[in-house]
């Protein structure tokens, strides 16, 4: 039989305040949420400019000099333009408040923009892989001093690209996609410099395919690792990193708790970890203990946002589904 006491809903944030909620639960996150800094933010735009000026400079070059891995890495770019300017959108636009209709605010624009820069870049990547087959067959005459000489300025500029996004690249899905961009660009110009030398010293024309093919297929490992990731959140997969059985445990060793049902952690974004369960607790003079003991606990696992509800009886009429 049910209680006829209402359940207790009671959200812990960061801060260790509870807030108790009758039925519905309001996260409110303003822009001290967003968890990219003004120092990421012009991390971005240095990297965007420097990146669309380079971008011109490989068209142009490996236009002139015949080379696919030029051109290749001219891809890259193209897509990596297109990546920061969707971070530094993004990186704006997810500081907007939230309102009652997206209580989380736009944090999660920061996982749609790392989803698209990594299905972007499988997408171009596969292209590059279809014309470097071509050009194993039927190699072509390349410009090896000109194509050797971009390389090694493109090099130069993904370093300083890839310098000023690794920071803040391990905290913010979105600014890791960017940086991944950057980063495969960088392989890509290695690769190509190695060409160059070999095509000018060697006159080994098909270095410049195979090349492009070894270069591709380690960034579309990054690039796949980040739509997995995405995709992971947008279903709110528990993250790979929380072990489930475990925050079960940790609950279910609390004093005070007699069961545990309907636990589900996931992420908001990669810095955001919520979690919600229905725990059992029979007596009301333990409640506020076992709150405070939960919010404790979930801590050590990196769970930032507990939701809790308390229920003095099993109410299995009521939640057959969540039993199921």
């Amino acid at each position: 039989m049910a209680s006829s006491r209402p359940s207790t809903d009671t959200t812990y944030h960061s801060s260790g305040h509870p807030h108790q909620h009758d039925g519905a639960h309001d996260h409110r996150h303003g822009p001290g949420h967003s968890h990219i800094g003004d120092a990421s933010v012009a991390g971005l735009r240095v990297a965007l400019t420097i990146t669309a000026i380079f971008l011109v400079v490989e068209v142009v070059g490996g236009v002139l000099a015949n080379s696919i891995a030029l051109l290749a890495d001219a891809g890259h770019m193209l897509t990596d333009v297109a990546a920061l300017g969707l971070a530094l959108f993004v990186a704006w636009f997810s500081k907007q408040p939230s309102s009652p209709q997206k209580t989380y605010g736009y944090l999660r624009w920061e996982i749609l923009a790392a989803f698209v820069n990594g299905a972007t870049l499988l997408l171009i990547s596969a292209g590059i892989l279809v014309e470097a087959v071509v050009r194993l067959r039927h190699p072509e005459a390349v410009g090896g001093g000109l194509m050797l000489g971009v390389a090694v300025a493109g090099l130069a500029a993904n370093l300083v690209s890839a310098r000023v996004l690794s920071g803040s690249s391990r905290e913010n899905l979105n600014t890791r996609g960017a940086y991944l961009h950057v980063l495969g660009d960088l392989l890509a110009t290695v690769g190509t410099i190695i060409a160059a030398l070999l095509i000018r010293f060697t006159g080994w024309l098909m270095a410049d395919p195979v090349a492009s093919i070894l270069t591709t297929v380690l960034i579309m490992g990054g690039a796949w690792r980040l739509v997995r990731e995405s995709v992971d959140i947008l279903l709110e997969s528990t993250p790979a990193h929380i072990p489930m059985l475990a925050v079960r445990s940790q609950l279910e060793a609390i004093p005070g708790i007699e069961s545990v049902h309907d636990v589900h952690v996931w992420a908001v974004t990669p810095a955001i970890v919520a979690m919600s369960a229905h725990c059992i607790v029979r007596e009301p003079d333990q409640h506020q203990h076992v709150l405070e003991h939960i919010h404790d606990a979930m801590r050590l696992f990196g769970i930032q946002h507990v939701t809790i509800q308390l229920e003095r009886e099993d109410m299995l009429d009521r939640e057959r589904h969540l039993h199921a």
